[in-house]
Parts: C-alpha cells; structure tokens; sequence
C-alpha cells in the first residue's frame, strides 16, 4: 500500500481544535485549503507540545536573522472546527523545521506506527514513521504569521479545559476532584 500523504502549501486555514466537553475532548489538528480539509486527531500534549515549539524556534529564527519576531495581525481565530470533521488518522510522531529560501514553517505529523514498527519507534520514531509505508502524514508549510497565530490559539484551547489543582496539578472535574496531595480528601473549586 502507498503512502498517503496529506499536504498543505501556505493553507486559507490551519488550527487546532476539539470536540466535546472538557474532560471528554478529542483534539484534531485541522488545515482547510479550498474545499479541501483533512483533520488529524490527536492528544492535548502533542498540541501544546506542537505550539511551544514554534514559539521557540520562531524566537530563534528572529534572534539568528537578527529580526524582530513576528506577530500575527488581526483578530484572532476562534471559530470551531469545520464540518466536517472526519478524522484521516491519528497523530504519532511530528517534526518542525524551517525553510530558510521559502521563510516557512514546515510541520509534519505521522500517523500512529503500525504495530510491527513498534520497537523501531521506542529508539527511533522519527525513522520509524518514515519507513513505514503504510504510514498516512500530514505536512502544512505556513507564514511565521500563520505558525504564531496557530500557537497563540492552541495555548488558549489547551487552557480552556478543566482547571487545575492547585495542590496537585490534576485537572479538577465540576464535582471535584480526590487529590492525592492531601491525603484522599476531595478538593473543590472555590467558589
């Protein structure tokens, strides 16, 4: 079987988003060139993950091109998802690089590994998803603009979710939560 491969070259729309009720979300990643649109799930840490890295690396590319970094302009995107939202696969290993000439972001997200690749992918799984034929990817090549806009928007999904224990860390469902910080009594938000 042929890889397939889902590619994005400067998209109308790239975002992270989610669907359901905080403490039952599912994350995608979604790009929407055109008619065109491809949603990837995946996990709430490869989002956040994925936009604290473009912010460093974006920070780094306006320090070693001696630049000030680059702001999104405008409103920012806070529309949900588009419809439909069906998922191509679910997302494995991710790379994020810099094209220099083309001044781009380029992100790359791998299908989860199939299951005889498995012990490659525990020391190599960038290698892992790439040897893999029957891996699905998803590569977006976007504007700086575009990458910051996506962080900013990630960060604050990421945040909107369940509130964190103070004590432990732990999310905080509405009827509480037990935290293991004091000793099995259930902690509340305050009110």
């Amino acid at each position: 079987m042929a890889r397939v491969v889902h590619s994005y070259d400067d998209p109308d729309r790239f975002v992270a988003g989610t669907v359901g009720e905080p403490g039952a979300r599912t994350f995608f990643l979604q790009a929407r060139a055109g008619a065109r649109l491809t949603s990837v799930a995946c996990e709430k840490e490869q989002v956040m993950a994925l936009a604290e890295r473009l912010d460093v690396m974006l920070d780094e590319v306006a320090r070693r091109f001696d630049r000030d970094p680059v702001t999104p302009a405008g409103s920012d995107d806070t529309d949900p998802l588009e419809q439909p939202i069906e998922e191509e696969f679910r997302a494995g290993t991710m790379t994020l690089a810099w094209e220099a000439d083309a001044e781009r972001v380029v992100i790359e997200v791998f299908s989860v590994v199939p299951g005889e690749q498995a012990e490659l992918e525990e020391t190599d799984p960038v290698q892992a998803a790439m040897d893999s034929e029957d891996a699905e990817v998803f590569i977006v090549r976007i504007s700086e603009e575009q990458a910051r806009a996506f962080a900013r928007r990630a960060v604050a999904l990421v945040a909107s979710g369940r509130p964190s224990c103070p004590f432990c860390g732990r999310p905080i469902d509405p009827e509480g939560h037990i935290c293991p910080r004091a000793n099995g009594y259930r902690r509340h938000l305050p009110e």
